[in-house]
């Protein structure tokens, strides 16, 4: 039987607007992507971060038809991140406006998020110039490994996209097997299967990474392990079958699980990852969680506000209890739009 949620997210779904580049562009200079907006206005005295840079060349990487405006936009990112990048392959992360370096090179989420970008524009981008140099750079970055777990998966995503193009590039292999490994095994739980006691942010992007090192001919974690530990995300973040995504602060095993304030880059984390898991399992229930990811943005969320400006095409930077935080940062308005790709493509 269909539920109320269930129609009105097959409504939202057949109504989602196509991704608007409109706030990306005002966000962007001839630089790189500013962080923070108060409201649409861009908030120049907090400068740059190569982390929503490295977002950025994901988004505009997926497009399959890019207009000439958002190839420009590909072009800064990639300018941006091999700046960025040292010559050992660790990135820095923060530029100010004055165009300085705030911060040493390193191996933070920030590196982990560049190969991602710099992997999706390899796989992805429609032009040639653009996959070659995003090739070099990752390449040069994917010899080194993080400490940290989230960014080893996000250079997972990242070494998973360019085995797609280049399914024989070493590095990437190795890259994307240690990622799973800094994952883990899921859980014999049934209540807890995650392979850590605390789900904290871009939760998804872990099970995703497994369930693409799945894919690995060799040393991959077995399909199941990923495809379980994102069942048991899915469902715990369904609310009156809403989703209702894990708040900032975070939620431990066995704690009281708190509702606000949700951040976009969990919602578009959910799609990305709910994507992989169709194409890999073929199974086309998976189509289900990118629809109420699409919802949550449209509406189909706790508050039951839409989470973004039609008027800008910005994402609004979160939801609290009494409704969204209406500034209209790169992060939020990237997951926006990364969301909303996903509709050209299942739909």
């Amino acid at each position: 039987m269909t539920t109320t949620a269930g129609r009105q997210a097959a409504r939202r779904w057949m109504t989602a607007p196509a991704p608007s580049f409109a706030h990306l562009v005002r966000m962007t200079d001839d630089t790189g992507l500013y962080e923070h907006a108060r409201h649409a206005i861009v908030r120049r005295e907090h400068g740059y971060c190569t982390d929503d840079v490295a977002r950025g060349l994901v988004v505009v990487s997926r497009e399959p038809e890019p207009t000439d405006e958002v190839l420009r936009l590909a072009e800064c990112y990639l300018a941006f991140l091999t700046h960025a990048q040292d010559a050992g392959g660790a990135f820095h992360n923060r530029l100010g406006y004055d165009r300085r370096w705030t911060d040493d090179p390193g191996l933070g989420d920030w590196w982990g998020r560049a190969l991602w970008g710099l992997g999706t524009a390899v796989a992805r981008s429609t032009a040639p110039w653009v996959r070659e140099e995003a090739l070099v750079a990752f390449s040069r970055g994917a010899t080194r490994r993080s400490p940290a777990p989230h960014a080893m998966v996000f250079a997972g995503l990242g070494a998973a996209e360019v085995l797609r193009r280049h399914p024989g590039h070493v590095t990437a292999a190795a890259l994307l097997a240690d990622a799973a490994s800094a994952v883990g095994p899921a859980g014999d739980d049934p209540r807890w299967p995650w392979p850590r006691p605390q789900l904290t942010y871009a939760n998804p992007a872990l099970a995703e990474v497994v369930i693409a090192a799945s894919q690995l001919r060799h040393g991959g974690p077995p399909l199941d392990d990923g495809l379980r530990m994102l069942t048991w995300l899915r469902g715990v973040q369904l609310r009156d079958g809403r989703l209702s995504v894990v708040p900032a602060a975070g939620w431990r095993h066995g704690a009281v699980r708190l509702h606000h304030d949700q951040q976009p880059i969990e919602v578009a984390a959910l799609a990305d990852a709910c994507a992989t898991a169709a194409t890999v399992s073929g199974d086309p229930e998976w189509e289900t969680g990118i629809r109420q990811a699409v919802g949550w943005f449209l509406g189909d969320n706790d508050v039951g506000t839409p989470m973004w400006d039609p008027a800008t095409g910005g994402g609004y930077d979160g939801l609290t209890a009494h409704g969204p935080n209406l500034n209209q940062g790169a992060e939020s308005t990237l997951a926006l739009i990364s969301t909303l790709q996903h509709v050209r493509r299942w739909a």
